[in-house]
């Protein structure tokens, strides 16, 4: 199940009522322990150096504790109780000729409430210049787990194993650079959530999503299953200088093996778009276009941009996003149609499904000159509201996924790679969301379909990463759907 994003005193009303409940400080150490041990033999190879910086609190301690459990690694423990002594002792290893491949950062946990001494400081920017990877064990030492900002001065992890639950600042835009990479390590020991925690129970804030939470979805396919099992997808796309739009949705959409899709296209982008289709079937628009009468879903947006899209075209979408029946994907150009109607006539209101993919400066303009948002998530929420209520997807850096539902909690995504910065890949994502609502199996719980489409594009943008650094989003299209979950 989806994991709560919590305060600090969250996070100490959680472990409080643990040890109320029975469980033991030093056995869930031990478990931290395991989970760091398991991230450091992930991020270096046998007999590499390794240098652990261990604090006085409990994070020296998960720290420490991992120690044993990797030592088949060439470590350099520092236990950290003068900031001085442990910069001299951190620039000899760094100068050494068999530099570290890794630091662990084991200095500050969630406890840091305070602003830090220039000894602190200088140490952190040490870690920093080094130019060595850093694993930070549940927060990047020095950074306020709050709001995220540095108390003076901060690490820069490459990797933040954050334990238990993801910590608010984690989250902030700001935080981002000292966080990196932030996975969860969930299963150490604790209680189950306390019912007493405010804001911390299923269903309400903001929500950190888990893989588990997509065991047994898509569900699978009955053996008497036949094409019409599976809908029938539309996607309006492409345009002059544009049709690679149309290609690359189209390919993300099959990795959700919808029954049928139908791709409508520019007169001008038809043969370059149908020369590169196989199952999709490919039409050009002329005055109008006719959807199918078995339609099951409709993406409309990508590579809309050029000139010639007509504007009778962009009425159409407003009307169809106001009136039609089925789920509906809006994108790319199609998010500046919907804003411009929305200053025009106010927000639209409709009772079929609706989902909207902007990135930050589509959600923006959505919002049109409002009150300036103070964060992601109100800005994903202004976003809905603008629109007349539907579910949002806020593309980058931890995804933010929800329902219409101003008291929706809000999901974060945490898979994907910064590979994802590059033209196309938000077209495969709407592709292959927008083939997963076309199937009426996967519209059994709506939002747990688009979490998933964006989970397994970011999965499957990691699984590139991990074996070449060179991928395109036309490999994107290609592995979307064969990701293991």
């Amino acid at each position: 199940m989806p994991v709560p994003v919590l305060t600090a005193g969250q996070m100490r009303a959680w472990e409080n009522a643990s040890w109320a409940a029975g469980a033991r400080e030093k056995d869930v150490i031990a478990r931290v322990g395991e989970r760091v041990a398991s991230k450091i033999r992930a991020m270096s190879r046998a007999g590499d150096r390794v240098v652990m910086l261990a604090g006085r609190g409990h994070n020296g301690d998960d720290v420490r504790a991992a120690a044993p459990l990797v030592a088949d690694r060439d470590l350099k423990p520092i236990n950290v109780f003068n900031p001085a002594h442990a910069f001299s002792d951190l620039a000899a290893q760094i100068a050494s000729p068999r530099r570290p491949v890794l630091i662990v950062d084991g200095l500050f946990g969630t406890g840091l409430d305070r602003d830090l001494s220039p000894e602190w400081i200088q140490l952190f920017a040490a870690v920093n210049a080094s130019d060595v990877p850093v694993l930070a064990v549940d927060i990047p030492s020095g950074l306020d787990a709050d709001t995220g900002r540095p108390r003076g001065g901060a690490v820069r992890a490459t990797v933040t194993l954050t334990i238990g639950a993801p910590k608010q600042g984690l989250l902030r835009e700001g935080a981002w650079e000292h966080v990196g990479r932030l996975e969860v390590a969930t299963d150490i020991g604790l209680s189950a959530w306390p019912e007493a925690l405010p804001g911390a129970g299923p269903g309400s804030g903001t929500m950190w999503t888990m893989p588990e939470d997509f065991a047994g979805f898509p569900p699978a396919r009955s053996v008497v299953s036949h094409k019409g099992s599976f809908g029938h997808l539309v996607i309006i796309a492409g345009s002059s200088g544009h049709h690679g739009s149309a290609v690359l949705a189209a390919r993300g959409a099959g990795g959700t093996r919808p029954g049928l899709v139908t791709v409508v296209t520019s007169p001008d982008a038809y043969v370059p778009v149908a020369s590169q289709m196989c199952a999709p079937m490919v039409k050009a628009w002329s005055g109008s276009v006719a959807l199918p009468e078995k339609i099951s879903a409709l993406l409309v947006g990508p590579g809309l941009a050029g000139a010639d899209v007509p504007a009778w075209l962009r009425a159409q979408v407003v009307a169809w996003w106001r009136d039609l029946p089925v789920p509906m994907v809006a994108d790319a150009s199609a998010l500046d149609w919907l804003a411009e109607d929305v200053r025009r006539n106010g927000p639209v209101l409709t009772g079929a499904l609706r989902v909207i993919t902007p990135h930050p400066g589509e959600a923006k303009r959505i919002i049109g000159d409002g009150p300036a948002a103070a964060g992601r998530p109100e800005v994903l929420r202004a976003a809905a509201a603008a629109v007349g209520g539907c579910h949002v997807v806020l593309k980058g850096h931890q995804t933010l996924v929800a329902g219409p539902g101003q008291e929706d909690p809000v999901f974060v995504n945490p898979s994907g790679n910064p590979g994802l910065a590059q033209g196309g890949s938000g077209d495969v994502l709407a592709g292959f969301l927008a083939g997963l609502l076309a199937q009426p199996s996967c519209l059994r719980d709506p939002l747990l379909a688009i979490r998933y489409a964006v989970w397994q594009h970011g999965r499957a943008a990691d699984a590139l990463e991990a074996v070449r650094q060179n991928w395109t989003s036309e490999d994107l299209a290609a592995v979307v759907g064969e990701t293991p979950r």
